[in-house]
């Protein structure tokens, strides 16, 4: 690190609020619910949040967990914290009282916000957070406050908002602490360094075409990989929030139109929401809105449909461990001349590396050689650069595991293309290995998408005395539409290599995590009891 303080300054995204209160003062900066702050406002709101903190004795390297929505509090946390020099652990809303108790002790939590409608996440385990000294309620759908503690504004008002002194003195300190899904054991704690959150802002701003004018809704969870980043990146570019506390179609379209809203981010389950609403209401939206969108990867059909209403689909990649998405499915012109089915289909690979990111590849994960650019080889998607995560928190043995070969390992597989774009086919847990032929659970999905009658669906292997393990297909039909398991394997059979269709068909509800993501292994657990099963 350079010394010479004229050619070096360290990376933190807590200098773009700074930055955007001196250009854009009087702007509108966040918009929740009937209030509206400017950016000056907020500014001195992120002020009074990290001088009451200071002033509770949270100080350089502590933790402070928040247990809140898409609301503002949830925003100026993102700075507050991170700007004394401490750790922000933003604590998914969705999961049980014991996954979150958990969470709050790993991370050594010394505070914890709460908003009161889930506080019940938290009160049933008061006596078993030996580490938080205070709590505070976040008091925002009603005045009860559950905890014993000070309510949210009170909090605010112990606090002053002039500036307070930063205590970032090395980019690469701890800035959040994000846990995983814990798909497989207990959730792990990825740490963000302040210089990754810096560029991956930047870079969300640079691949979603953002700038000062635009109007982003937080649809996409604020504790999920902080937003993908947005947090920081909206306020860097003087942007403007728009909070929402819950996601629901007719209420996304509905802000969409009140607050002009030009883009928002959504995982693909959100898009199949977002896309039946709108088809079965007729809506065309006023203005191209841009969406971006990541997670498992969506089905073609969904971004045409999509497209129809009138969105901009940009399909982008990455894992929490990456402070979100990593590469990005990035737009040629020459794909403008093909037909709306082939350019949904081009949109829907991973795509290449972003501009901050630069280093992606497909690799032979026992040789870490690279897998011809043949688009049918398959391999691992490894990444490394400026916005692999530090580790995880007290686990060197994942780490080590996670980074090796010099590596970050996503445990997706994937072919690459002849043009350098990735197109994931499974994850290595998904992969259909039937008779000695590898199938792909995503390209079943995709063609079962374009069923007329299908919302949802998602592939797993499951055990066959004949063949090791064949493809089952778990399906949610679309509202009124009654298909059989039959209707579904023909079509399969008609779209696909006829090995390649479903043996089996269920009509279910899908377990999803918080951020819309399908939870296979759940589906998986219940297929495999008491069997084992080997994926090579």
């Amino acid at each position: 690190m350079s010394e010479n303080k004229v050619c070096f300054d360290v990376l933190t995204p807590v200098t773009f609020i700074r930055r955007s209160a001196e250009v854009y003062p009087d702007k509108v900066a966040v918009v929740h619910g009937d209030r509206r702050f400017t950016y000056k406002e907020f500014y001195a709101r992120v002020n009074r949040l990290a001088s009451a903190l200071t002033k509770i004795g949270i100080s350089k390297g502590d933790k402070v967990a928040f247990i809140c929505p898409n609301t503002s509090p949830m925003l100026e946390a993102h700075y507050a914290v991170p700007m004394i020099g401490a750790t922000l652990v933003s604590v998914n809303i969705r999961l049980s009282s014991y996954e979150v108790t958990y969470i709050i002790n790993h991370s050594d939590a010394k505070a914890l916000f709460v908003d009161n409608e889930f506080s019940g996440l938290v009160t049933p385990a008061v006596d078993e957070l030996t580490e938080v000294k205070t709590y505070i309620n976040i008091c925002d759908i009603s005045d009860e406050k559950p905890l014993d503690g000070m309510e949210y504004e009170e909090f605010l008002n112990t606090g002053s908002e002039g500036p307070v002194e930063w205590a970032i003195e090395d980019e690469y300190q701890v800035a959040t602490i994000n846990y995983t899904s814990g798909t497989t054991g207990l959730p792990k704690g990825v740490m963000y360094h302040h210089r990754g959150a810096y560029l991956n802002a930047l870079g969300e701003m640079l691949e979603s075409g953002f700038n000062s004018e635009s109007v982003y809704l937080w649809t996409l969870p604020m504790f999920h990989c902080n937003g993908w980043c947005f947090t920081w990146g909206v306020t860097a570019m003087g942007g403007t929030h728009i909070c929402l506390r819950k996601v629901v179609a007719d209420e996304i379209y509905s802000m969409v139109e009140q607050e002009n809203v030009t883009h928002l981010c959504a995982a693909p389950t959100i898009l199949i929401t977002m896309s039946a609403h709108g088809i079965a209401n007729n809506i065309k939206m006023k203005r191209q809105l841009q969406i971006m969108t990541a997670g498992a990867p969506p089905a073609p059909t969904v971004i045409q449909n999509m497209e129809s209403i009138g969105a901009n689909i940009t399909h982008t990649y990455g894992l929490t461990e990456v402070f979100g998405p990593h590469s990005v499915c990035a737009w040629q012109s020459k794909w403008a001349e093909l037909p709306a089915e082939e350019q949904a289909k081009m949109k829907s690979r991973q795509g290449v590396p972003y501009i901050i990111a630069m280093y992606m590849d497909v690799v032979d994960p026992n040789t870490m050689e690279p897998v011809p650019r043949d688009g049918k080889t398959i391999g691992e998607i490894v990444m490394r650069g400026n916005n692999v995560m530090l580790g995880y928190y007290k686990d060197p043995e994942a780490t080590a595991e996670a980074f090796a070969g010099g590596w970050f390992h996503s445990g997706d597989l994937a072919v690459m293309h002849p043009d350098n774009y990735a197109q994931i086919m499974d994850r290595k847990k998904d992969i259909i290995i039937s008779g000695g032929e590898n199938i792909s659970t995503v390209e079943i999905e995709n063609v079962i998408y374009r069923h007329p009658d299908v919302l949802e669906v998602a592939v797993i292997p499951v055990p066959d005395e004949k063949w090791g393990e064949v493809p089952k297909a778990f399906v949610v039909p679309k509202e009124g539409a009654n298909p059989s398991a039959e209707d579904i394997i023909t079509f399969c059979k008609e779209n696909l290599a006829r090995f390649k269709a479903p043996k089996v068909v269920e009509f279910s509800e899908l377990p999803k995590t918080a951020t819309g993501k399908i939870q296979k292994y759940k589906l998986r657990e219940k297929e495999w009891e008491g069997r084992d099963r080997m994926v090579h």
